[in-house]
């Protein structure tokens, strides 16, 4: 059975485990490369060499010591994207403080719960949010001082009893690099998970993991120092530290990073900035695809681009219009890394992400009720384990028992559902919860939805299982459908177009037709939410109708 190792080797620039820190990483750069370029700001003139960034980032150090800011202590960074935000990370790291990223969607509780079970003292969060802050503050049980990022001075509430500073209070006069004994086990942050069905769980990630996970992104879009790597990927995700920053960081290469992403601008953007290697993150494939063809599509200097997931259905289209030369995909989480990956430039079989880096993992796809290997070619749990220490979580921060569950039988459960094929390769099923069974078949909400989406009046769609009695109690399929502006379709319509494209086992024979989809703060669907529906007078449903659908 073939491996990742089979097509491609996997070459670490720092070997040795102890040189695993993200500080040290900066500072060598900042002393092989000084004024070489490491970051540009959007399209302006606002560059920053690696030399400077160190500069600016040991005073930002220095400055958070001042401030009472140990090694340790948990931080939370409440910022939308700028090189602000790179800064004060990189300068939490140098001190052995642990960043907490907050998105910056969350408001009241989903605010508060990150808040209190991350027992963070001291924030810096930007002008437009510290009136979120002001209308939790007596339910934050930690939260003591406050640095406010923006032009306002006047944006902190005048009779808070939180101690709140402006930003530039934290830039000290000392450039020199700070004297902190970290070790690579060492936690470096903790990120929020999403939490679809309860509450978010703080994953902490170590210096090595952090490390880790950005040397797998160097090897898999093959980054070296000639490349300019471009994202808007909110920096309060994992995916545009560990898999744009720090890569760029580690390889020598140019980060060109925008407070947002665009489809309408990404061409423009590409353009403007010379970007070699850029990352996707959910549908932004497709949004992009679905902008207007324009003569300067391939008129660019992208190589690669990394979209997790890939849009299967568009990529060979996609790759042609913009000249791309590969597009890479993983099956990876924040908790564990990547340990499935594509090897550069080799063609995979049609739905398939990668194959297992072997030399670091071990990979069970297993029952998710007895946790016994299934056979290849059936859908099995992603259950992971390290062959080295420190490259995935050590642990849910404040949650033990989630930690305990996760980590069932000594394997880490990622709640995710995957095939992998007799030669190796492994596919994206669906989430475990989101699977359904119908008559004997096992049925991936992802693979109905897919089809679905692809109609060009629908923008969004979800798939759940609705109870049916005259089933013996398995369920039908349900599709929640939200239109385009300005667009619509007919349920026999619908219909017709699904029938063209998925068994007929998996045609939904509930349709419900929706303005919008409930989502979390992170923009993931919550199907519980519309489990919990059930049928209305609004469910359109296909046995009551005249619609027939074809066995073929």
């Amino acid at each position: 059975m073939a491996t990742y190792e089979d097509y491609d080797s996997f070459e670490l620039t720092w070997e040795d485990q102890e040189d695993w820190l993200l500080p040290k990483v900066l500072e060598h750069q900042a002393e092989q490369r000084g004024d070489e370029t490491f970051l540009q700001w959007e399209t302006t003139d606002r560059t920053v060499s690696f030399a400077e960034t160190n500069r600016i980032v040991n005073r930002l150090a220095h400055g958070l010591r001042d401030h009472g800011i140990e090694k340790g202590d948990h931080v939370l960074l409440m910022l939308p994207n700028s090189p602000e935000y790179l800064f004060l990370w990189f300068a939490l790291s140098k001190i052995g403080a642990v960043e907490v990223p907050v998105n910056t969607s969350y408001k009241r509780d989903t605010l508060t719960h990150v808040a209190n079970l991350t027992e963070a003292e001291f924030g810096v969060f930007h002008e437009d949010f510290v009136s979120r802050i002001d209308e939790v503050e007596s339910e934050l049980t930690h939260l003591e001082s406050v640095a406010v990022l923006g032009d306002d001075s006047a944006s902190a509430p005048s009779d808070s009893g939180l101690e709140f500073m402006p930003y530039e209070e934290l830039e000290s006069e000392d450039e020199a690099n700070p004297d902190t004994d970290l070790a690579y086990h060492d936690v470096a942050s903790i990120i929020m998970t999403s939490g679809t069905t309860g509450p978010s769980k703080a994953i902490q990630k170590t210096y090595a993991h952090q490390y880790f996970f950005s040397e797998q992104c160097v090897n898999l879009v093959q980054l070296t120092e000639d490349d300019v790597y471009m994202t808007g990927n909110p920096l309060f995700h994992s995916n545009a530290q560990v898999l744009v920053v720090f890569p760029a960081l580690i390889a020598g290469a140019k980060v060109c990073l925008f407070e947002k992403f665009s489809a309408s601008n990404w061409v423009d953007r590409l353009h403007e900035t010379g970007a070699t290697v850029c990352n996707f993150l959910g549908s932004m494939m497709d949004f992009v695809y679905q902008q207007p063809e324009r003569e300067i599509d391939d008129r660019n200097e992208l190589r690669c681009l990394f979209a997790a997931p890939t849009a299967y259905g568009i990529q060979e289209e996609f790759e042609e219009r913009y000249g791309i030369e590969y597009t890479a995909e993983v099956i990876g989480t924040t908790e564990t890394c990547m340990p499935v990956m594509s090897p550069y430039g080799v063609d995979r079989p049609e739905g398939a992400a990668g194959l297992l880096l072997s030399e670091y993992f071990d990979v069970q796809l297993v029952d998710p009720e007895t946790d016994q290997p299934v056979e290849d070619g059936q859908m099995g749990e992603y259950a992971i384990r390290p062959k080295i220490p420190w490259i995935m979580t050590p642990g849910y921060y404040g949650m033990p028992e989630k930690t305990e569950e996760a980590m069932r039988n000594c394997w880490f459960h990622t709640g995710d559902g995957l095939r992998r094929d007799e030669d190796g390769w492994f596919s994206f099923v669906d989430r475990i919860g989101d699977t359904l069974r119908r008559r004997g078949e096992n049925i991936s909400t992802y693979e109905v939805e897919q089809p679905i989406l692809e109609h060009p009046a629908v923008e969004e769609c979800a798939v759940v299982g609705e109870s049916a009695a005259e089933e013996g109690g398995e369920d039908e399929v349900k599709a929640f459908v939200v239109f385009k502006e300005g667009r619509s379709a007919t349920p026999k319509e619908l219909t017709e177009w699904c029938n063209d494209r998925m068994p007929y086992f998996m045609i939904p024979r509930f349709l419900e037709f929706v303005d919008e989809l409930p989502k979390t703060s992170n923009e993931k669907i919550q199907k519980e939410k519309l489990r919990d529906r059930g049928n209305s007078e609004a469910t359109w449903d296909r046995t009551e109708s005249e619609v027939m659908i074809s066995k073929d």
